[in-house]
């Protein structure tokens, strides 16, 4: 029970400073869940969050739930999806009851333009550190550019150009296979 609720309170901290969505709160997972409580390597979470962004939902939601559910089963998986929706649920209602008596205030829009900003760094980090640790050759290489140039220019759907990758991947990996 002690692990359920360290597993809550660790994804509700999360969960509380993740401005921007799933992208932004990678370099905080990875500090809490890789490198303080080891609850997954580096790779696991990486593979945690494509997964999460494949499948239906929110990254923060989905991946909690695959960390919360890899160390504690049903129960981990039920506890870390709390915790990192908990404090999202507060603060919208907190924001819903208030925002149209503050939204026009200049303070408020100059403070929701500050953490844009901090948003898109985060964001960058993040796309910079899945560059590193998904692009180790040439083939990774070409399937990032085609992943970008489809869904980034073109606007193909992310689960076309997912599915398109992993056949690519096999593909890449069955040819590499039978030249050894």
């Amino acid at each position: 029970m002690r692990k359920l609720f360290e597993m809550f309170v660790t994804f509700a901290k999360v969960g509380i400073m993740t401005f921007g969505g799933g992208y932004a709160m990678l370099p905080m997972l990875e500090r809490e869940v890789v490198n303080s409580k080891k609850w997954a390597t580096s790779e696991e979470l990486l593979n945690y969050f494509a997964v999460g962004q494949c499948t239906p939902g929110i990254i923060a939601v989905n991946t909690a739930t695959f960390i919360g559910y890899k160390n504690k089963g049903i129960p981990g998986a039920v506890a870390a999806t709390a915790g990192v929706v908990f404090p999202s649920l507060i603060i919208i209602m907190l924001i819903a009851a208030f925002l149209q008596n503050f939204a026009e205030i200049d303070a408020v829009r100059h403070a929701f333009a500050g953490v844009r900003a901090v948003v898109t760094a985060l964001i960058i980090q993040a796309v910079v550190k899945f560059f590193r640790s998904g692009v180790k050759d040439l083939t990774g290489f070409v399937i990032f550019v085609l992943a970008f140039v489809l869904a980034g220019i073109f606007g193909i759907s992310s689960v076309y150009v997912v599915i398109g990758a992993l056949v690519v991947g096999l593909i890449a990996g069955r040819l590499g296979r039978c030249r050894e």
